[in-house]
């Protein structure tokens, strides 16, 4: 697989789309970030002139040939040639290096909070990259090469993905390319059965590949705005079939992707229906109780059943698994969450409302274009320029098959991130309760992810000081976001970082770094020894799916994730 094909799929993976305050973003609040940099401009003409001034002699350096600003060597847009040895595109990369130089240093200049300045830099990129001269193809050399040794075919094919995603992909650049994936043939594999169907999600039971099971059974809850397979993509890094294969009995949720009609859907029918999926799994397994895990939005509707079920006394939740997923945010923890405002918030809520739903389209450029050079451009480049196809990459499949997300739903995430409700101990009411995660006694294994762009690792690791739990495992994977979490152990290039010494977790994320190791491997065999520890005695594995009363109907993975809307 060539090199630029493997890094557009490690990018585009790094930024799945997910729930969190930026589903809050208004456009206002792009505006008003681009208002506030041009007020503080005005507020001191001489620094403004100061700047112009350098800029100009910076350019005048590039037409006389004298100018030694050059790319930075690990930036991956300027790896041709040509950039160096070419005088045209050599004063190309300059000017723009120019620009970008000129803007950052201005933008040091300002008189500006760390939240206004995460908003300001923030911007800066956004219109920088957009600048770029290998987003044209008379600034892209590679793309000019392209051209003569295709004969013209390459800006044939070019022109005909333009026009495909113009008419298909409802004018968004392609991320993937979907024609070798086919749920239940190559995607979503695992043998199982829907065990319970309702207006809103389904109870999925999969099949034991064992001849003995754990009493004690798992549930999966996913996240809202995608479906559930990404649990099961392959059979080298599903998380389903690691489980099956290690004697867990697995349980999975299917979400119903909601309908304008059904925007009424808020967090507390969420959190009903995993506590119905909960119960139906006990009573199809006969176990007192059943260990949960999710991610990324998912474990923040997990986190609220824990305190739900804390709140009324029962004892039915075993432990509980969160990966890539922040109970406690903070507004810098990434630069895109500087944008959010309590009166973009408010709009984004009425919008939302009015329409219902916010569609699954809406949600995917949304979050492209927060970052656009790895999730715009860079497809620009490749799929128009180039003339070359997206990759078929089963991560990225799974993300394009988005779902809407209703507009109660969105704005009881938004309530949460506002009041920072988990954060506090019975003073914010939702789902019929005071949520106080300290009453969530269970067992803990927290997940973060080393370069994860949407739930920085830090902001995860918060987590493990919210709860009651007195044991709490907290690990660190190498990569990103969904591929922290599809680390499997075939992946050569896997590791994670976990304490030295059992004992209490420090109180942030910097003091445990002091005190962790860094393990070759993935962290599944760990994880499935922590889960195994903590899932009772081994018994005969169920020779049937469901029971008399959840009876299997329709075959893994459910009609949910194939339903139109």
């Amino acid at each position: 697989m060539p090199d630029s094909t493997v890094r557009l799929e490690n990018e585009a993976a790094q930024s799945t789309t997910a729930l969190g305050p930026l589903i809050g973003v208004a456009r206002e609040d792009f505006v008003s970030a681009v208002a506030l940099l041009l007020r503080e401009t005005a507020s001191d003409p001489s620094r403004f002139i100061r700047h112009s001034t350098a800029m100009a002699q910076d350019m005048v350096k590039i037409m006389t040939g004298k100018s030694e600003l050059a790319p930075d060597p690990k930036d991956k847009r300027f790896m041709d040639p040509a950039w160096q040895y070419n005088p045209f595109f050599r004063a190309g990369a300059q000017y723009y290096l120019a620009v970008q130089k000129g803007m950052r240093s201005w933008l040091d200049e300002l008189n500006l909070d760390e939240l206004e300045r995460n908003r300001a830099n923030f911007i800066a990129n956004i219109i920088l990259d957009g600048l770029s001269p290998t987003n044209t193809l008379a600034g892209n050399p590679t793309a000019q090469k392209r051209v003569i040794d295709s004969g013209g075919l390459s800006l044939i094919k070019g022109l005909q993905n333009a026009y495909n995603d113009l008419v298909h992909n409802k004018g968004m650049v392609s991320q993937v390319d979907k024609r070798p994936f086919k749920l239940g043939e190559n995607v979503a594999t695992s043998k199982g059965s829907v065990v319970l169907r309702t207006e809103m999600m389904e109870l999925i039971h999969y099949a034991p590949t064992t001849d003995e099971v754990y009493e004690i059974p798992q549930l999966t809850i996913p996240p809202q705005i995608n479906k559930m397979y990404i649990n099961d993509l392959s059979p080298d890094k599903s998380v389903v079939k690691w489980q099956l294969d290690n004697g867990i009995q697995t349980f999975v949720i299917s979400w119903r992707n909601p309908t304008k009609e059904q925007g009424k859907w808020g967090m507390a029918d969420y959190v009903h229906s995993c506590r119905e999926a909960m119960e139906a799994v006990a009573a199809i397994t006969g176990a007192k109780k059943v260990n949960v895990s999710a991610g990324c939005s998912g474990g923040q509707t997990a986190a609220m059943l824990a305190s739900k079920l804390a709140a009324d006394g029962s004892d039915l939740l075993g432990t509980l698994t969160l990966m890539v997923c922040v109970l406690h945010p903070k507004a810098t923890d990434i630069e895109a969450g500087s944008l959010v405002s309590e009166n973009g918030m408010k709009i984004a809520r009425q919008r939302a409302s009015k329409a219902g739903v916010i569609k699954a389209d809406d949600l995917a450029r949304g979050f492209a274009w927060l970052r656009p050079n790895d999730l715009v451009w860079n497809y620009v480049i490749n799929n128009y320029l180039l003339g070359a196809d997206p990759p078929a990459f089963d991560v990225l499949f799974w993300n394009a098959d988005a779902t809407n997300l209703s507009a109660s739903l969105m704005g009881d995430f938004l309530t949460v991130y506002e009041t920072l409700a988990f954060t506090k101990q019975g003073e914010v009411e939702m789902v019929d309760h005071k949520i106080d995660l300290s009453k969530v006694t269970a067992d803990l294994f927290i997940l973060g992810g080393v370069t994860d762009h949407i739930t920085p690792w830090k902001a995860t690791y918060r987590s493990t000081q919210l709860f009651g739990s007195k044991d709490v495992t907290y690990v660190l994977s190498q990569s990103g976001h969904m591929q922290a979490i599809l680390n499997p152990p075939t992946n050569p290039k896997a590791k994670y970082f976990v304490q030295k010494k059992k004992g209490k977790l420090p109180a942030t994320g910097d003091d445990w770094l002091k005190g962790v190791e860094e393990v070759k491997g993935s962290w599944w065999p760990l994880w499935m020894e922590w889960v195994q520890a903590r899932s009772g005695k081994k018994k005969p594995a169920p020779a049937e799916l469901g029971n008399g009363t959840y009876q299997p109907t329709d075959p893994a993975p459910g009609l949910y994730v194939i339903e139109e809307v």
